[in-house]
């Protein structure tokens, strides 16, 4: 009988929230896909992205409005099962204080340098959306495009959090429950709206800006929450989402 070791690496199982996520990443792919029908088959539905026409007569637009806002309220609010850590790091319900005394010295490096990369971002994404308003400033685009637009950024968003982010790139964040950017998410998905001048996108804007200010006292006042050296929630042997991709499975040992 051979006494040979077996190496093989071991996946870990799939996470409940996870899982979830596959789900909703599916969802949102078949909203994108019926925005797409939509615009091509019923563009009447579309005038609801129009001034006050969101009072006037429902649309599918109607309810795909209602989950965004949704969506957002939950940002504004301790939730511990539904909403992964990353999103809730910033609530004290869900802080969890390392023992021994705080290196507020080095959080205020960490808080500065993760800050620097996070507006970095800002720019490169202002730079994105500014190019969106001349397009549709000279009609290349209309306000349905820039809709279908937001929805195509609603899926890329879980794309980024199961699969693979851009962002990370730039952040240098091991995974998203680390982010300092993770609930800019709707402010970014719904920026291509800045320009309709509507109740339909100025509704949505206002609360996703008000998600993002929340987000920036927070971590302004408690920076503590947001740094894995500071709060024992946020090290990968303390995970219990377990949203992060293969790649960074591997890595949990090292940390």
């Amino acid at each position: 009988m051979s006494d040979k070791k077996d190496y093989t690496y071991k996946k870990n199982p799939m996470s409940k929230i996870r899982k979830s996520y596959f789900v909703r990443l599916v969802g949102r792919c078949f909203v994108f896909v019926l925005s797409i029908v939509i615009f091509i088959v019923y563009p009447e539905w579309m005038n609801v992205l129009y001034g006050d026409n969101f009072f006037k007569k429902f649309s599918p637009l109607h309810i795909l409005w209602m989950i965004w806002v949704i969506d957002m309220i939950y940002q504004f609010i301790p939730v511990k099962e539904r909403i992964p850590l990353g999103s809730q790091k910033l609530f004290r319900q869900r802080f969890k204080p390392i023992r021994g005394k705080i290196n507020y010295q080095e959080l205020k490096k960490y808080v500065v340098s993760t800050t620097k990369a996070a507006y970095k971002v800002f720019i490169i994404w202002s730079v994105l959306i500014l190019i969106l308003g001349i397009l549709y400033q000279y009609t290349i685009f209309s306000a349905p495009h820039l809709f279908l637009i937001s929805v195509a950024f609603y899926v890329c968003e879980l794309i980024c959090v199961l699969v693979w982010c851009p962002f990370r790139l730039i952040m240098k964040n091991r995974c998203c429950t680390t982010c300092r950017i993770y609930n800019w998410d709707h402010l970014m998905m719904f920026s291509p709206l800045l320009f309709i001048n509507s109740f339909y996108s100025v509704s949505l804007l206002i609360i996703a800006f008000a998600v993002w200010v929340v987000w920036e006292l927070c971590v302004m006042m408690y920076p503590e929450r947001f740094w894995e050296q500071t709060n024992q929630a946020l090290k990968c042997s303390e995970c219990t989402d377990k949203l992060c991709t293969q790649y960074c499975q591997k890595l949990r040992k090292k940390y």
